[in-house]
């Protein structure tokens, strides 16, 4: 997917969190801005579509946590798609300066939260202005569960666990800001030793063993019959916009014709990745997906193809602990897996971890760790940005 370069992105660090719901559906992508510099002024109408051609009207919703007054000020007074959230602090909310340019956003059908807890009582004219109200986790945890303004629902973010997320929820919250784990998986104490595989993904886990013992496209096949529904999903990938094919695709022989085995074995691998019939694995799914094509875009100016594809699979894993609750050096005895994301998942180490840190600090909202991972790999906020912003295009498409 082709994707226009916006100068915005010379200029910030990004950031993305999922918003999911009490069915553990992410219904939403949170999008954090930070300028590198605190005297940048930063063009609303360029952000607003820029974010529009990731995000197209229409399409899946975005609330957007830009860390700028002086770049809140401007949005306010900008038109923005239907599908597009703006977070607005409390104390620009009852500033009385602002009070016409949050009409004018109201009047133009547009939406706006309310973050954090007003230092004064909100007039009911200007509550109405706001679809949900936003509080960081600590802020919420210190109230009696009831939304600050009865009507408007209540959004809670900086969330880290699933035990984040259950808490919340039996707080009347409406949805999460944030990912329901943090650090790799540890099962725990009493659990059992191993953990049953469901058998849909032991049959992806099996065709990923045959392409690696190059067996022939017949036996593929067959292994591959014997779950339909996963046989039609990876043709629905394949012939979906974000994968380009000239052709379509119409049968898995067809598809390793026009593939060849490795490229074949990275979708098998995004197949894994996002195949649980588990609803509450639908954020990690969601994390797992936009890992691997992050990583991919980051991996645009390596030379060997095979590092890029090696990329893609070691974001779309790093989540397989999670998913499938069992640690990366137990999954490996039956996953296989290429040994440079063996190193970055296992180990720690090798030339894929500094990609997943980076990674890590983009989902973590953080500029301080965004900016020293950025450096770490001599790469400019420019190029990172641009690969972010194509990855969750895609990822959007491929959903």
């Amino acid at each position: 997917m082709s994707s226009s370069s916006f100068a915005i992105w010379g200029s910030v660090a990004l950031g993305y969190a999922p918003m999911i719901d009490r069915q553990h559906q992410v219904v939403a992508t949170r999008l954090t801005v930070f300028p590198l510099r605190p005297d940048l002024r930063l063009d609303a109408a360029e952000l607003i579509t820029a974010l529009a051609q990731a995000w197209p009207e229409g399409g899946k919703t975005v609330v957007l946590n830009a860390v700028s007054e002086s770049l809140l000020t401007e949005l306010l007074q900008t038109p923005a798609p239907k599908n597009l959230l703006i977070e607005l602090p409390a104390f620009m909310a009852s500033d009385p300066a602002h009070a016409a340019a949050l009409a004018g956003v109201r009047a133009r059908g547009g939406k706006l939260v309310l973050k954090g807890r007003p230092l004064q009582p909100i007039t009911a004219e200007l509550q109405a202005c706001f679809n949900h109200s936003l509080l960081d986790l600590d802020d919420e945890r210190g109230g009696d569960g009831t939304p600050p303004w009865p009507g408007i629902p209540k959004l809670v973010s900086g969330v880290r666990s699933d035990a984040d997320i259950l808490e919340v929820f039996k707080r009347n919250a409406a949805a999460v800001l944030g990912w329901p784990m943090q650090g790799p998986y540890e099962p725990p104490a009493g659990a059992p030793a191993k953990v049953e595989m469901h058998s849909d993904l032991q049959i992806i886990v099996q065709l990923m063993a045959q392409l690696d013992q190059g067996e022939d496209s017949d036996k593929l096949e067959r292994t591959l019959q014997r779950d339909p529904t996963l046989a039609f999903k990876l043709l629905r990938y394949m012939n979906s916009a974000a994968f380009g094919l000239p052709v379509e695709v119409s049968s898995f022989k067809h598809a390793i014709m026009l593939l060849g085995y490795a490229r074949l074995k990275r979708w098998l691998a995004l197949l894994l990745a996002t195949a649980s019939k588990d609803h509450s694995m639908r954020p990690i799914m969601f994390g797992a997906l936009r890992r691997g094509l992050i990583m991919e875009e980051l991996a645009r100016g390596m030379d060997e193809s095979d590092m890029r594809d090696e990329m893609f699979i070691c974001g779309l894993f790093s989540f397989l602990d999670h998913m499938l609750k069992q640690p990366f050096a137990k999954l490996l005895e039956a996953i296989p897996m290429p040994e440079r994301v063996r190193q970055a998942l296992v180990d720690e180490s090798g030339p894929y971890q500094p990609y997943l840190e980076l990674v890590k600090a983009i989902e973590h909202e953080s500029a301080f760790d965004f900016r020293s991972a950025a450096d770490q790999l001599m790469l400019g906020a420019q190029e990172i940005n641009d690969g972010v912003m194509r990855a969750l295009a895609k990822a959007s498409q491929l959903e």
